[in-house]
């Protein structure tokens, strides 16, 4: 679905440009077939999970509208609790199921929903710039149903029942097939969409700037005729929605609750009220209206209808007074728009508003104080970002279709001298890119995965008896050779000038000195940068399953051995106090060590690549003073140690087996920065006066020849 990846059809990457039998490979025949096979089994899975909840727990919403004792079936009035928060006229269409409540309504509901899904992910991929690559038609469809089945404003629809990808799919399909449609039809379908979810009237000005003008008197003649019929048929029910709750603005949950992601409620969120909450929601609603609609407008008649489209329902979730979870699906639609000249850059936008919309607020951002606002309003940030702010390409923009390319390292021959195959690297058909990553993307898939590091560290088994029992094994073992110093170490530390700043070591550097680190290659190394991150990351993975596999109790969570936790003190271990990481660490995940780890990383990359031998020497000494922390502090044993060591010593390992030697892949000759000005902002031309015109002959000068042609 996402436009960012339209043109990867050809080589030029095209609107127009066709890829001529590429249907036809078997690859990509069955990549094809696995990525439906996946959305199915994706679908299978979302639906199994809404039916298999009790009945009091699945299709909330549904069944307090039309269950046996639904707002719907009785004779009082829809809005008398507050519970029913849709339009008068959603009620009327929702009032012929009552009959069907008692008869399987949660599967035909739930499979009803799925098809919708289905139809709404056929019709933006037809809505997509044409004309596509010949894979890009392919696989759009199936991409997007995915993406839409992972989210988390179609799995709350599931959940709760909810009409609201109703409205967005009558809504593309007017929209979509622009200029076929006739001006009356998208009318009738926009304004039976906003009928239903009233913030559709801002099509309504969209469609006028776009000079479809018959259509936008179309759109709000349906939708007055539509209330109007909700009217006659239940009078007091649509003034009790239009007038006293202000078009539906006070039903359902608290206004300030996080669920309601509009300005509104962030605003309320922030202590806002009263007249003065609502003058600057006003001015925010109507600045955000005006620029967002102008840029609709804009992408409109560049010929994005889809992007338009998104970013109208991005205003729409901005400027209502509610904009629940399941109304928020507009936001996912705004992944079409292509951000960044580079082709590097392109994937930044679209994972960004994917994560938004399918993760929890934690996995966005950190849960630190003033960080955590962040993760709390993320859909409403994208949603005026894309709305206001994000710079999406024109298709007159030469970067459109051709993007600057990225520079890749000559690929690893598979035969060396004399004829003989290499064995390594096993992917030497993968491309080694010599360009900085994107920035954005890097600190996205950072989050991502120190989120998925820390939920499946607190989630390894931790049963205190299996630690403890590991921890006496781990002991025996060192007493056999003679290395169980922990306990002398530990009592030499404690109460001592050392405890100090042992703690602050420990609680402090174990983040700072591989965040720093990798700050300064991604600014300095661009190259050496991906090499050793790569190299990180398996080694963290690696950790994970020590942990999974091998819970450990740290020396001091030993009990009736006599160590003194130095930060937290004495602790009664049935029910151990360590401040805010009590319940988000877990304490039994010790083997291996990935203080001595990542500080072991930090070492072999400062040896590697620092320009001074005192900068060398200091960094050989980190994982020595980690290693005296560590066991100073009753935090580890020296074998939780050598685990660390040996999770890193597998990660560089694992690296050189998939991707070879850091010299096969040009790591040493266009590490540094300079010479990958390609990526700066200065752009090509910075690149081209920075590649040197004269190498040394050697195995790398094809690679540097590729750098300067490609800048040319």
């Amino acid at each position: 679905m996402t436009g960012s990846q339209a043109a990867a059809g050809t080589p030029g990457g095209g609107p127009g440009a066709q890829t001529t039998g590429m249907d036809g490979r078997p690859r990509v025949r069955t990549a094809l077939a696995l990525l439906w096979l996946l959305v199915g089994l994706l679908a299978a899975r979302q639906a199994t999970a809404v039916l298999r909840l009790p009945p009091g727990e699945r299709l909330t919403d549904l069944e307090t509208w039309i269950g046996p004792s639904g707002v719907l079936r009785a004779p009082g009035p829809l809005y008398e609790n507050g519970t029913f928060t849709g339009t008068p006229f959603a009620g009327l269409a929702l009032k012929p199921l009552t009959r069907a409540a008692e008869q399987g309504l949660g599967v035909f509901w739930t499979f009803g929903t799925l098809l919708l899904v289905v139809a709404l992910g056929f019709v933006a991929a037809r809505a997509l710039p044409r004309p596509v690559s010949r894979r890009t038609a392919l696989f759009a469809a199936p991409v997007a149903i995915g993406l839409m089945v992972l989210s988390l404003p179609v799995r709350n629809t599931f959940t709760l029942g909810q009409t609201s990808i109703l409205p967005v799919l009558l809504v593309l399909v007017a929209m979509g097939h622009w200029p076929r449609t006739s001006h009356r039809l998208s009318g009738v379908l926009i304004g039976l969409a906003a009928a239903l979810q009233p913030t559709v009237l801002l099509f309504v000005p969209l469609l006028w700037m776009t000079g479809r003008r018959q259509a936008a008197g179309t759109t709000a003649a349906t939708f007055a005729g539509c209330s109007a019929l909700a009217w006659a048929v239940s009078p007091g029910d649509s003034a009790t929605y239009w007038l006293s709750h202000v078009a539906g603005a006070g039903l359902g949950e608290a206004p300030d609750s996080l669920h309601n992601q509009s300005l509104h409620g962030l605003l309320l969120r922030l202590g806002l009220s009263g007249p003065l909450e609502l003058a600057l929601y006003a001015v925010l609603a109507v600045t955000v209206a005006v620029i967002g609609l102008r840029r609709a407008a804009r992408y409109a008649a560049d010929g994005q209808l889809l992007l338009a489209a998104a970013l109208t329902g991005c205003v729409a979730v901005a400027v209502s007074p509610t904009a629940w979870l399941h109304q928020q699906l507009w936001i996912l639609l705004a992944v079409v728009g292509r951000v960044g000249r580079r082709r590097a850059d392109r994937l930044a936008w679209p994972v960004l508003v994917v994560m938004v919309m399918s993760l929890s607020a934690a996995a966005v951002a950190p849960t630190s104080k003033g960080l955590h606002l962040i993760g709390q309003n993320a859909p409403l940030l994208v949603a005026i970002a894309a709305a206001c702010c994000v710079p999406f390409l024109d298709r007159r923009s030469p970067h459109w279709a051709r993007p600057v390319p990225t520079p890749y390292a000559d690929r690893v021959p598979a035969y060396g001298e004399g004829g003989r195959r290499r064995l390594v690297p096993l992917l030497r058909f993968v491309r080694r890119p010599l360009s900085r990553p994107n920035l954005l993307l890097e600190l996205l898939l950072i989050r991502a995965g120190y989120f998925a590091y820390s939920y499946i560290r607190g989630s390894a088994p931790e049963t205190r008896s299996t630690a403890e029992e590991h921890g006496r094994q781990i002991l025996g073992i060192e007493s056999a050779l003679g290395i169980d110093v922990e306990h002398g170490f530990n009592h030499l530390v404690a109460g001592s000038w050392l405890e100090g700043g042992m703690n602050y070591y420990y609680s402090t550097f174990h983040f700072l000195v591989p965040l720093s680190l990798l700050g300064w290659m991604y600014l300095r190394r661009p190259v050496a940068y991906r090499w050793a991150r790569t190299a990180l990351a398996i080694a963290t993975v690696l950790a994970l399953v020590g942990f999974w596999l091998y819970p450990l109790a740290p020396p001091r969570l030993m009990p009736g051995l006599g160590y003194i936790d130095t930060a937290n003190g004495s602790q009664n271990l049935s029910h151990p106090e360590f401040g805010p990481m009590t319940d988000l660490a877990n304490q039994y995940a010790a083997m291996p060590s990935l203080h001595v780890g990542w500080s072991l990383w930090c070492a072999i990359v400062i040896v590697l690549l620092a320009p001074k031998p005192w900068l060398k020497f200091l960094g050989a000494l980190y994982p020595v003073l980690t290693l005296a922390v560590i066991v100073g502090t009753a935090n580890h044993y020296l074998l939780d140690a050598v685990g660390g060591a040996v999770v890193v010593a597998a990660g560089f390992g694992l690296q050189y087996v998939l991707w070879g030697r850091s010299k096969e892949t040009g790591l040493q000759d266009v590490a540094p920065g300079r010479v990958l000005g390609a990526g700066s902002r200065r752009g090509p031309e910075a690149a081209r006066e920075q590649v040197p015109e004269e190498t040394a002959p050697g195995p790398h000068a094809a690679s540097l020849t590729k750098v300067r042609e490609w800048t040319r």
